[in-house]
C-alpha cells in the first residue's frame, strides 16, 4: 500500500485519505457482511485512527448501529465506507475496495467462515469460524506488522 492513499465511494461524495499503514487486514464472511457488501465477504484494512480521515462528504451510519459498532455510509450512493467502534478501539476498518488502488490488499485473516459460502476461498493464513478470541489480536497484530512490505 503506497501512502497516502486516497479512496471514495461509489459516487465520489464521500472521500477518505489514509496515512498509516493497515494494522491488520481481513475478509469476514458473516452473513450480515455478505448482505451490506452484496459479496461473499467484505473487506477490511484496519487502519489507525490516527492515520484516517474523511476529506470531503459526509457520512451517515447504516447497517448495524450499535453502541460500539458504527457502519459508516454514503449518504448519497449509500455505499459502505468504513466502520468506527468506541474509543476502546483506536482504529478505523476501511472497507479496502474504497482505495483508488486495492490491488495490495491481501486478507491476512477471514472471519466467521462458519457463515462463508462454500465456493468463498481468500488463502488467508489465518481463519477463525467467528472471530479471533480478544487473546489472539497481540499475536497477529504482530504477525502482520512483521510481513514484509511492498511499499
Amino acid at each position: 500500500m503506497s501512502l497516502p492513499a486516497t479512496g471514495h465511494c461509489r459516487c465520489g461524495a464521500l472521500q477518505v485519505r489514509v496515512t498509516k499503514p493497515p494494522m491488520l487486514t481481513a475478509v469476514c464472511h458473516c452473513t450480515g457482511c455478505q448482505r451490506m457488501s452484496g459479496s461473499a465477504f467484505s473487506t477490511t484494512a484496519m487502519i489507525p485512527v490516527d492515520g484516517f480521515e474523511v476529506v470531503a462528504g459526509e457520512h451517515v451510519v447504516g447497517g448495524l448501529k450499535g453502541d460500539d459498532i458504527h457502519h459508516q455510509h454514503c449518504p448519497d450512493c449509500l455505499s459502505w465506507v468504513f466502520t468506527t467502534f468506541g474509543p476502546e478501539r483506536p482504529f478505523v476498518n476501511l472497507r479496502a475496495v474504497m482505495l483508488e488502488d486495492p490491488s495490495w490488499f491481501t486478507p491476512f485473516i477471514e472471519t466467521c467462515t462458519a457463515e462463508k459460502l462454500p465456493w468463498a476461498e481468500t488463502g488467508a493464513p489465518h481463519s477463525y469460524e467467528a472471530f479471533p478470541p480478544p487473546e489472539a489480536f497481540g499475536p497477529l497484530l504482530a504477525e502482520f506488522a512483521a510481513l514484509p512490505t511492498t511499499n
